[in-house]
């Protein structure tokens, strides 16, 4: 008896370690979506300093 349940529990593991495929797994890309801005976008910081420095620079 002890040997019938000892083959019905390896069975088990047998099947259940080759249960599947060893096709690759489909994979999505990830899609990157950048927000439409203007080309003048990065001009407003270096601006700001520049009135910053001519205010301080005409106060002195």
């Amino acid at each position: 008896m002890k040997k019938l349940v000892l083959a019905a529990a390896l069975t088990a593991a047998a099947s259940t370690a080759f249960a599947g495929s060893m096709a690759d797994p489909v994979v999505e890309p990830v899609v990157i979506e950048e927000e439409a801005g203007s080309s003048a976008s990065g001009v407003w910081i270096p601006l700001l300093l520049l009135v910053i420095a001519a205010a301080a620079a005409s106060a002195s």
